[in-house]
């Protein structure tokens, strides 16, 4: 099993990152549910969403901290890092989370949990391949071209196929949008491991919590920050389960993951998201799958088979 110059398995990084995909395919469904039971929206959501999620983050720290071996955290620096390059790592990467995650939870009312998710992670390797190719000068290789393939084509089945009106032109613009943002975080965390920068991977997961909380503020306070519902209590544990598993946990693994793994790979195994989010929207929401979905989400699951294999032999 190939390992990164970091020192983790490109194995282990190919599971974290699929970890983290099907933790984030429950956020939709999650934040579904807060839709319909509080007046909140989608930039208070995200607002909550990375307040609550920071809390937890050095809450966890604080627990494991005491477990951790003596030596285990030491890691050492292959290249000096000057203080405004470092800062403005992490500010990017927070501004672009905060895109991502605000334009994804604006598409999920708009078309659906389902299509949304599939939208966004279908349309993401896409973007990750373009921007790896300029910014890190990455080679995506047969095995990369044929799993960016199927996720086109996987897109195009749900996008194109779908007679039912439960595609909306609006809520897939979003989505593409959230794709966009996400596609940026994934290329900056490539760049971070490819660079030798070393960063750790709860550092920049604070630090973009942080910026994504400080940006969306203003906004959510005027969008409106309170439940004003009867089912506060509903709304609470439902943002803390979103503020602790697919934000607190998954966001470490995507970064530690996506800091060893080729950037069009990483985009690509993430598309177990919007598997898992389909069959929550289908099972527990209630919304209806369709012939153009279910084709399209297996092909993107294909994609995603096809890289990882590639991946975890080195021959993507």
């Amino acid at each position: 099993m190939p390992t990164s110059s970091s020192g983790l398995p490109v194995g282990r990084g190919l599971l974290f990152l699929a970890a983290a995909g099907a933790t984030w395919g429950t956020t939709g469904a999650a934040v579904d549910l807060v839709y319909s039971s509080s007046e909140l929206g989608p930039l208070a959501v995200s607002f909550w969403r990375y307040v609550s999620g920071l809390a937890l983050l050095f809450v966890g720290r604080a627990v494991l901290l005491p477990l951790r071996p003596r030596g285990a955290a030491e890691v050492p620096r292959l290249r000096p890092v000057l203080p405004r390059s470092r800062f403005a790592l992490r500010l990017a990467t927070g501004l672009c989370l905060a895109v991502f995650q605000t334009a994804y939870f604006a598409a999920v009312p708009a078309t659906g949990v389902a299509v949304a998710t599939i939208v966004t992670l279908g349309a993401a390797p896409v973007f990750v391949a373009l921007g790896a190719w300029l910014a890190l000068r990455e080679r995506l290789g047969r095995g990369g071209v044929c799993a960016v393939a199927a996720a086109l084509t996987g897109l195009a089945v749900l996008v194109l196929g779908d007679g039912s009106g439960g595609v909306r032109l609006g809520g897939v613009a979003l989505a593409l949008l959230a794709a966009a943002g996400f596609a940026v975080s994934v290329v900056l965390a490539r760049w971070v491991g490819s660079a030798g920068l070393q960063e750790s991977s709860f550092t920049l997961t604070a630090w973009s919590f942080g910026v994504g909380a400080v940006v969306l503020l203003p906004f959510a306070v005027a969008e409106g920050m309170l439940p004003g519902s009867g089912e506060l209590g509903r709304v609470v544990l439902l943002m803390l389960y979103v503020g602790a598993v697919p934000t607190a946990l998954a966001y470490p693994l995507y970064f530690a993951g996506a800091a060893v793994v080729r950037a069009a790979t990483a985009s690509v195994v993430m598309l177990i998201e919007p598997v898992s989010a389909a069959v929550l929207a289908v099972g527990l929401l209630g919304e209806r799958l369709t012939l153009p979905m279910l084709l399209g989400t297996l092909v993107l699951l294909t994609a995603v088979m096809f890289l990882t294999r590639a991946e975890a032999a080195g021959t993507a």
